[in-house]
């Protein structure tokens, strides 16, 4: 799917015409880790959120899927959560 939507956003791809397709992912989480251990045993619903979204972020960022104003959040709220 990537492929083909990469080829019709460069002129490419002849009728397939996938640049208006959504952009979808595959998440594996691995629930023997130490922080879905942690998300799941903390019971700050609040707190839950905001490891879920760091760690899906990190995710992303780690196969280059972090881009523009979701980086700068990701920055802004990495920043926060260490002072």
């Amino acid at each position: 799917m990537r492929r083909m939507k990469e080829m019709s956003q460069s002129g490419g791809g002849g009728m397939f015409r996938m640049g208006n397709m959504p952009e979808m992912y595959n998440l594996v989480v691995n629930t023997n880790s130490e922080l879905a251990t942690s998300i799941l045993n903390n019971k700050d619903k609040s707190a839950q959120e905001s490891l879920v979204k760091q760690a899906l972020d990190l995710a992303k960022l780690s196969q280059n899927l972090l881009k523009g104003e979701a980086l700068t959040a990701f920055v802004k709220r990495s920043f926060e959560m260490i002072k």
